[in-house]
């Protein structure tokens, strides 16, 4: 296995970086100033992105270093099982794009913390601003800058600190334009992604096929996986079935990641995916600039996109996982391992190694892409909470629209030093994937409790919602340091239904069974949906049924 791109891989990397930065110069200067420094043209594109980039820009946020390197690893972990985040993913973004946008928009909401502020009270709107503020920094930026760079060091042989810094730098150039310049180029992104995922996962199998099997293409590299990684091909495990790396140099029950139809049954994937799609800022606030036709089109585009990421996330681990298991090659083998530890994330990196010049330039040049696109998005929503719910409110509240979006622009600026700085700190852990989820699952209990019950149940009060958003994180800690083995996933569930349990019953008891003047009003109209939306979510939920089927 040789370090480093050649000049081929550098010239296609050139292209694809000077098309992006020429891209978001042109959308800024030609579509950027036309509303001058206008705050919400800054932080939300008001009006001006389309379904299908309203769509790509989704995918471009949520698919970056973290399903490339971080599922990629769980594959090799687990299989194909891993998949469920993509598939229910795309199911969750049609329950959002139905039921949770209606209510954003008809609303005129526009941050997360103003729906909270709006329906409840300001005090649990800056507390919760303060707990995203810290979850999309600390664990969100930082584990991507962490995996990102993880992946450009064993490309390039360059140090870590140098492949993180370049990731920061790229995107702060993005980022500055505002979300009209993301939203665009972002279409870019997940044109360059797909295609240059897509790219990795063919010339994944065909390595398979030429060292494992006889040569015969990626078909016989698809038939190798079947052959020699049966216990990586089924969707549901049951307690004690198998038994994985856990990233520390031991093993781990598969069931304790992804704990069968109980993660179904207790509710845990449905709290950690429509928490992400459909309270989460940055993915949001690209549907909140929009119509309500418009918005739910690009929901459903991405949902059909997200349905066919396990190809690109997910196949190239399972790849990696038999050539490491048959010992196929001494470069997987050292690559994969670090000190005799077997070392998941570290699957997919090994992988784009062993490419061919020119193509390890695409592949270097689609992960990129994966990266500073979600890295842009993640960095506009740090910067639209912390200047529109804390910093206009409490230090400077008669700012111009010009001094909101300059001092938006100081804020991405800081959110991104801050990350980079902790992102080397993520080393200590086993799993990234598996970190980000854990512990973003100790708030999203709480707050998908506090959402739903805000939208749909007009006697929820403050008092409630306060309790459930401090429990979900007091909860969560004292099931994991209690009982380790409980899978995350089911304590998600268990602490949601604890959550809003403790929600209704303090506000029943506070409201004496009566509605919250704060209440919102809901409209039934509001939820019926174009019939060519009907036919597109029916096609997208027919097709998570026969993958679930097929490989159960």
């Amino acid at each position: 296995m040789t370090l480093g791109l050649q000049t081929l891989d550098y010239a296609i990397f050139l292209v694809y970086f000077v098309i992006v930065a020429s891209y978001g110069y042109w959308v800024y200067t030609h579509k950027g100033k036309q509303n001058g420094d206008s705050a919400k043209d800054f932080f939300l594109a008001e009006g001006s992105l389309t379904w299908w980039a309203i769509g790509a820009s989704i995918i471009a946020s949520n698919i970056s270093a973290e399903q490339f390197i971080g599922m990629s690893g769980q594959a090799f972990q687990l299989g194909i099982a891993i998949s469920v985040y993509e598939l229910f993913g795309a199911v969750s973004l049609l329950i959002v794009a139905v039921y949770f946008l209606p209510m954003y928009l008809k609303n005129d909401i526009f941050t997360m913390p103003q729906f909270l502020a709006r329906r409840y009270d300001t005090r649990l709107a800056t507390i919760m601003a303060v707990f995203w503020l810290f979850l999309y920094i600390f664990v969100n930026m930082t584990s991507i800058i962490y995996l990102g760079a993880l992946s450009l060091e064993k490309m390039t042989g360059f140090g870590f600190m140098l492949c993180a810094t370049f990731l920061v730098i790229f995107a702060i150039v993005i980022t500055l334009g505002g979300m009209k310049v993301i939203g665009y180029t972002d279409v870019i992104q997940v044109v360059c992604l797909i295609f240059g995922g897509l790219a990795t996962t063919y010339l994944a199998l065909g390595l398979l096929s030429d060292r494992v099997g006889t040569g015969a293409g990626v078909f016989e590299g698809l038939s190798m996986i079947a052959q020699k990684a049966d216990s990586h091909l089924h969707m549901i495990f049951t307690p004690g079935e198998y038994s994985v790396h856990d990233g520390r140099g031991g093993f781990i029950d598969a069931y304790n990641q992804l704990p069968g139809v109980m993660m179904f049954i207790i509710g845990g994937q449905f709290v950690n995916n429509l928490n992400y799609f459909g309270c989460n800022q940055y993915i949001t606030q690209r549907a909140l600039g929009a119509d309500l036709k418009t918005a739910r089109s690009g929901l459903l585009f991405a949902s059909v996109l997200k349905m066919f990421m396990p190809l690109i996330v997910v196949l190239p681990g399972l790849a990696a996982y038999v050539l490491f298991q048959e010992n196929a090659d001494p470069a997987i083998i050292g690559g994969i391992t670090d000190n005799n530890i077997v070392k998941p994330d570290n699957a997919y990196p090994v992988l784009l190694n062993l490419l061919p010049t020119g193509l390890k330039g695409l592949a270097f040049a689609a992960l990129t892409a994966a990266i500073v696109a979600s890295l842009a998005g993640k960095a506009n929503s740090i910067s639209t909470i912390y200047m529109l719910d804390i910093h206009k409110k409490f230090f400077q509240p008669g700012m111009s629209e010009k001094q909101t979006v300059w001092t938006g622009r100081v804020a991405i600026v800081v959110a991104f030093i801050i990350a980079l700085l902790v992102s080397p700190l993520l080393r200590n852990f086993g799993q990234a994937f598996e970190y980000i989820q854990v512990y973003t699952g100790y708030i999203s209990p709480g707050i998908l409790s506090i959402f739903l019950l805000g939208f749909f149940w007009k006697k929820a009060t403050a008092n409630g919602a306060l309790v459930a958003a401090i429990l979900s994180v007091a909860l969560s800690a004292f099931i994991e340091y209690q009982f380790p083995a409980f899978p995350f996933l089911n304590r998600m569930g268990v602490v949601f239904w604890i959550c809003s349990l403790v929600h209704v019953t303090i506000s029943l008891i506070q409201s004496g069974g009566k509605d919250n003047p704060n209440a919102f009003m809901v409209k039934r109209e509001w939820f019926r949906v174009a019939p060519s939306f009907r036919y597109g979510a029916i096609g997208v939920v027919g097709l998570f049924c026969v993958i679930y089927w097929i490989w159960w």
